[in-house]
């Protein structure tokens, strides 16, 4: 397809500007969706750089779709900017692993398209975890071991991680940052979503979804392709017992 000068020129402004953002208005968007060669060209720069473009009502995002890409955000990154200078790859998978049980936590099954619930408290969050930790320990360890060769995921190491951290300090209202606790783990999880622009804080430690996040779920978190099984390994127990139960 032949594309004039003027479309070529606004498409990579447009690309430049998420490049740079990572995210556009909502007079992007209009453009974006009324303009198909301007669409089709973002997309061909984004596929470039092994990136997609996601739409909301309100704004454009340009999110990384593999590894290779430029704008993927590494370990070493999250470890930097979010975690503990001592921390390992254990605090990476369980981080990990929250942002899985969170975004979960916001649909009826792993598989719905729209949210069931607009917002979760922290506690509940934690509590969730708790859920699915004791979900992971029902599990004998050789069967453990045998699925983190098929995930890639180190659920003993999650479950080490978890355990490890002190719930007697979950009562208290303030945690430090030095505070080893369940709390302060989640806050950190909830910082580094919050830089994503993935939740929004509504006040009395409740949180939501935004709207990125929920195009991200309903485009790549549900789908096996993408999620290689670990969404049905963490809560194949609830459908089993569920179709026991009729």
């Amino acid at each position: 397809m032949n594309y004039s000068e003027q479309k070529i020129i606004k498409a990579f402004q447009l690309y430049t500007k998420l490049a740079r953002d990572g995210v556009a208005d909502r007079e992007a968007v209009q453009l974006y969706r009324a303009d198909d060669e301007i669409r089709g060209l973002l997309e061909m720069f984004s596929q470039e750089v092994d990136a997609v473009v996601i739409s909301t009502s309100e704004q454009l995002f340009l999110v990384p779709k593999t590894k290779l890409s430029f704008f993927h955000v590494s370990n070493d990154w999250i470890k930097k900017n979010f975690l503990r200078s001592s921390s390992t790859n254990g605090d990476i998978y369980l981080l990990y692993f929250s942002t899985i049980i969170l975004f979960g936590s916001f649909y009826d099954t792993y598989q719905s398209n729209e949210p069931t619930r607009q917002f979760i408290r922290l506690d509940e969050w934690i509590r969730f975890i708790q859920e699915r930790i004791d979900q992971l320990k029902s599990h004998d360890e050789e069967e453990l071991k045998e699925v983190e060769k098929e995930f890639s995921y180190n659920w003993r190491l999650i479950i080490e991680k978890w355990d490890d951290m002190d719930d007697i300090k979950e009562t208290v209202k303030k945690q430090s940052g030095n505070t080893i606790s369940r709390l302060s783990f989640i806050d950190t999880v909830k910082r580094f979503l919050l830089s994503q622009q993935l939740i929004q804080e509504i006040g009395n430690d409740e949180i939501t979804l935004t709207e990125k996040a929920k195009t991200i779920i309903q485009r790549f978190f549900m789908e096996i392709e993408y999620n290689k099984g670990i969404l049905e390994f963490i809560y194949g127990f609830d459908r089993r017992d569920e179709r026991a139960s009729h």
